[in-house]
């Protein structure tokens, strides 16, 4: 029988490249199985880098599941502690209940050593492994545990199909032998910027201590020059105080970029990667260490199931690509905080606390406030909740003359369902535009109501270019009023630029009509989907005169309809998105080029909407803040598009991002587009909306407690579920003023019992 196809129920000769923990975790328990295993390393037994290792309850579970042996001995080892001190300007704040376990690396390998030899995993250290290939032909299983710069993965990458990316920090290992009280986090906002220190215990008597910060900051720092002990030196007296005025000292110790590593697949043939070789985690929400075991036992386990070698790793993949997906989503989000971290210095203190600690959208609100009641509450009083019985989402907020009851949107949402193709709304839309409104959302938005009958989308979208149409929409705007009393009633006007004359969504989304086509119009003759899409004609002097007299003359018409609030659509690669995205935007006159050119036009409606909607309602701008393309708009010309609609009069900016070009690339997940949302606030003071894959209350609570977004807009579940945000407050049993219970639906206000299971 080849190698790799043996059954599993035979014994196995397993052959683990690399000695860390990761790779003598997975000998041990494959010796356990039966199986006989050797392990090669490089390095010396007693050699290590780093100094602790951070366990979760969760992963020793799993250790104590698999071996007790091992688990006996961690537990006689292990500092464990609940609290997170986190240092911010001076003011110490501590948030408990956490549950850390730590152990120092050494130790833990002479554990492993223990354990592998006495079940005869065969230890080959000091000794460099043999080509992969060599030993899967030799072999029957090939874990390769060597790491984040794995020979193995790179002698196999065209079957890996890896792909690295490098942060933008620079961070430093080292130690103090001394052990901390806690996790700490402590900003030092130095002459040359902010620098970071995460440390924690791993000893009785010593602590791990990472020292981080920006690239352009170790630069100007001067620290890129400095060896280890001038490293260890500098960073001991940044941070004197946390120290206590006690030395740090190094373990081959270096200034590294943090990689994240992700591969297409983990096995080719009978070879497997695990750990860093397989995937990386930013270490912020924890140590590499932690999944490398996870990975272990959950090879482990694949082999004792499946019947033959490739069967088990196709389960071991199939089982932790997606855990291991989620910590990296995480960890991306972490990184990315740390790395932005001189913007949210001038939080106040239990503001950034806040923040840090769910910088990773794995710890929420709720879970916070299970941890440690007592912190999150005073978090929420700073915030202004009005008492510990309003949740953060049910907050008001005011915006010029407008005071919207709590912080919950419903979000634009195309329906398609004009009447006859005439841009008039009609019955369905005062069905579902009432339905929301009587859900308990502070605000209901409509879907972009087109400027023109060439601005539409489609023949189904709606528009305000006529006297009937403004009729409908008075008639919608009355009923929201008067039944559902409190509730704001947006509208966004749009023009729909290269993406205009195209097939219902569920026809065919973007599709051109297969007739009765009109022509398309753009900043400039680019295609929204090449050879697809019409060509759009590029907008004269004359043309862009007209379209801001049409979006004028919508505006005066919303304010007639009785609408609280207006909206401008300037994203998603609608025509004024498309002036300001470098991608759709080729023009050679006053409204091309750098950007300032290119917010020209956009600008000019913005004011010309501004100057004829009443002076005491608020208007706001949706934005595209990345078109997920290379060469699309930066993150700083986000930032900066949001403080020139800002400076123009704009209430907020609701920060969208994407569907400029077809082409784009989006990093979806939970909350995915909320960071672009934070950047603008926390560098420039505006109230932002924040949108994208929002769906839970917890994640709205959270998001505005840690002054990500001053309101959340929620679309999707609205569809699933008319009445969220009124069930949103029945779930944290809310019954204030912020969300009340039309009068006809009170008999409902309560969760059914459920029935017997």
């Amino acid at each position: 029988m080849a190698a790799g196809t043996m059954r599993v129920g035979s014994a196995l000769r397993v052959a683990v490249v690399g000695g860390g923990p990761g790779g003598l975790y997975a000998a041990a328990l494959l010796a356990r199985q039966g199986h006989t295993v050797e392990v090669w390393e490089r390095n010396a037994p007693e050699d290590t880098f780093g100094f602790g290792v951070v366990l979760s309850d969760e992963t020793l579970g799993g250790i104590e599941a698999a071996d007790t042996v091992v688990y006996a001995a961690l537990g006689a080892e292990f500092v464990r502690w609940d609290d997170i001190d986190i240092v911010h300007r001076g003011r110490l704040l501590t948030s408990g209940g956490h549950g850390f376990a730590a152990i120092g690396r050494r130790r833990l390998l002479e554990i492993l050593h223990e354990r592998c030899a006495g079940l005869g995993v065969k230890l080959c250290f000091r000794t460099g492994a043999p080509a992969a290939a060599l030993l899967a032909a030799s072999y029957d299983l090939v874990v390769a545990a060597d790491g984040v710069h794995s020979p193995t993965r790179q002698s196999g990458a065209a079957h890996f199909r890896p792909t690295l990316t490098s942060g933008h920090c620079r961070y430093i290992w080292l130690a103090a032998d001394f052990a901390f009280d806690a996790f700490r986090f402590e900003i030092a906002e130095t002459e040359h910027g902010v620098m970071q220190l995460h440390a924690y215990p791993y000893s009785a008597d010593a602590s791990t201590v990472i020292v981080e910060m920006h690239e352009k900051v170790w630069r100007a720092a001067g620290l890129d020059l400095c060896d280890e002990d001038e490293s260890a030196a500098r960073c001991a007296k940044i941070f004197s105080e946390a120290l206590r005025g006690r030395p740090l000292h190094g373990n081959r110790s270096a200034w590294t970029e943090f990689r994240t590593v992700v591969n297409e697949r983990w096995s080719h043939g009978n070879v497997v990667l695990l750990g860093d070789a397989a995937h990386t985690a930013h270490f912020s929400i924890g140590s590499g260490t932690k999944l490398a075991v996870e990975d272990a036992l959950a090879l482990a386990e694949a082999v004792a199931a499946q019947p033959d070698v490739p069967a088990a790793l196709a389960a071991y993949e199939a089982v932790r690509r997606p855990a291991v997906a989620s910590t990296q989503r995480a960890a991306a989000a972490s990184m990315r905080w740390f790395e932005e971290l001189a913007g949210y210095v001038d939080q106040s203190a239990r503001q950034f606390a806040f923040n840090l600690l769910t910088r990773s959208r794995r710890v929420t609100h709720d879970n916070l406030r299970l941890r440690d009641e007592r912190f999150t509450r005073a978090v929420e009083r700073d915030f202004g909740c009005p008492d510990e019985d309003t949740p953060p989402m049910f907050t008001p907020l005011k915006l010029r003359g407008l005071t919207l009851r709590n912080r919950v949107v419903v979000s634009p949402m195309d329906m398609y369902s004009a009447q006859d193709g005439d841009g008039t709304p009609g019955d369905f839309h005062l069905v579902h535009l009432g339905a929301r409104a009587l859900g308990g959302a502070a605000l209901v938005m409509t879907e972009m109501v087109c400027v023109s009958a060439e601005g539409r989308i489609t023949p189904g979208c709606t528009g305000l270019y006529t006297a009937e149409q403004a009729a409908a929409w008075t008639r919608i705007a009355d009923f929201v009023h008067t039944s559902a009393p409190g509730t704001a009633l947006g509208v966004q006007l749009g023009h729909s630029g290269p993406k205009g004359s195209t097939r219902l969504m569920w026809e065919g989304m973007d599709d051109p009509l297969p007739e009765g086509n009109w022509p398309v119009v753009a900043a400039s003759d680019t295609p929204y989907r090449p050879g697809v899409s019409a060509v759009p004609r590029t907008l004269t002097a004359q043309d862009l005169a007209s379209i801001r007299s049409d979006f004028a003359a919508a505006a005066v018409r919303a304010a007639g309809c009785g609408f609280d609030l207006l909206e401008l659509h300037c994203a998603h690669g609608y025509l004024l998105s498309g002036f300001l995205s470098p991608l759709t935007n080729h023009r050679t006159d006053a409204y091309g080029g750098p950007l300032e050119n290119r917010l020209r036009f956009p600008l000019e409606v913005f004011d010309a909407v501004r100057a004829v909607w009443p002076d005491d309602r608020p208007m706001t701008v949706r934005i595209s803040a990345t078109d997920w393309a290379p060469g699309g708009t930066s993150a700083q010309d986000a930032v900066d598009i949001a403080a020139a609609f800002a400076a123009h009069g704009a209430d907020a900016i609701d920060v969208s991002t994407g569907q400029v070009v077809a082409d784009e690339a989006p990093e979806y997940g939970r909350s995915y587009q909320t960071p672009y949302a934070d950047r603008i606030r926390n560098a420039l003071g505006v109230p932002v909306i924040a949108v994208g894959a929002i769906s839970s209350w917890d994640d709205v609570n959270s998001l505005l407690l840690a002054g990500r977004a001053d309101l959340c807009a929620v679309g999707r579940p609205h569809l699933y579920d008319p009445h969220w945000t009124l069930h949103a407050a029945a779930d944290q049993s809310y019954a204030g003023p912020a969300a009340p219970w039309p009068a006809p639906y009170r008999a409902g206000s309560r969760k059914p019992p459920a029935g017997r299971g």
